[in-house]
């Protein structure tokens, strides 16, 4: 899964597809074209920055942001359309402009989302985020930050399940980063199989994290090489889907591992 965001203040790519204080879709398309020509099979297009401290957005500038390149994508190229949304009106506008699956970083908690998701009949991924984007990292705690984390997911299945969202139409992504301290976020990755109870594939989103900074001291530019590493550690410990900012270099990663583990026994 290719990340395209279409926010001036993502903390990897914040502004890199803007041009005088506006997105240019032409630059977008451009990264959208490289990012299906490196492999990847979804692009998840996102108008709202989700990065510790952002500043919530309006409904409608975030479906300005989102919607005109979903309509490009779906008309252009031969691939999945991810919106990464909590906001119910786009995700029932994105399904009508082409849009394959939605990701919500909310898990459909926010108010008419789940409605609005069942009614798309899409695929939806939930993802776990203890508090909002503005107050997460404020000090997180759990006892067993795995077994919560379990236990959340749990939970929001059987909701979706009761609004009529079935479960083959779900994936879970654990939420790296969003609530929890570098400790807990190894944790996570270490305890990656024990999601396996919960029947459903997942999605990891560990590309150019704060977590490798606070690590080895890498700055957002510098962090490929950790990506990569993250990448293959979670593939190798159940994920799915890896949701990343370097397409064709994750690919190769992801492959020089699936090449061991199919043909190397």
């Amino acid at each position: 899964m290719g990340v395209i965001n279409t926010t001036p203040d993502s903390f990897a790519d914040g502004g890199t597809l803007y041009q005088s204080a506006r997105l240019d879709l032409d630059l977008a398309m451009s990264r959208a074209r490289e990012m299906v020509d490196a492999g990847a099979g979804i692009l998840d297009i996102g108008g709202e920055s989700t990065r510790p401290g952002a500043a919530a957005v309006s409904a409608g500038e975030e479906m300005d942001r989102v919607l005109p390149l979903v309509e490009r994508i779906t008309a252009e190229l031969d691939v999945v359309v991810s919106v990464d949304t909590s906001t119910p009106g786009l995700m029932t506008a994105a399904a009508g402009a082409g849009a394959g699956l939605l990701n919500d970083v909310r898990a459909l908690a926010r108010e008419g989302a789940l409605a609005a998701a069942a009614a798309t009949g899409l695929p939806v991924c939930l993802m776990h985020m203890r508090g909002e984007p503005g107050n997460m990292q404020q000090a997180p705690s759990y006892d067993d930050v795995v077994a919560e984390v379990i236990e959340f997911l749990r939970q929001r299945v059987e909701a979706c399940a009761a609004a009529g969202i079935a479960r083959q139409r779900l994936v879970l992504d654990p939420g790296f980063g969003f609530g929890k301290t570098v400790q807990h976020n190894l944790q996570l990755l270490n305890g990656l199989p024990r999601f396996a109870e919960l029947g459903l594939p997942l999605l990891v989103g560990l590309s150019r994290k704060s977590m490798i900074q606070k690590l080895i001291g890498r700055p957002v530019q510098e962090r490929l090489p950790a990506s990569l590493a993250l990448a293959v550690l979670a593939v190798e410990r159940g994920a799915a889907i890896v949701r990343t900012h370097d397409v064709a270099a994750t690919a190769d990663a992801v492959a020089m591992w699936t090449a061991l583990s199919t043909e190397g026994k």
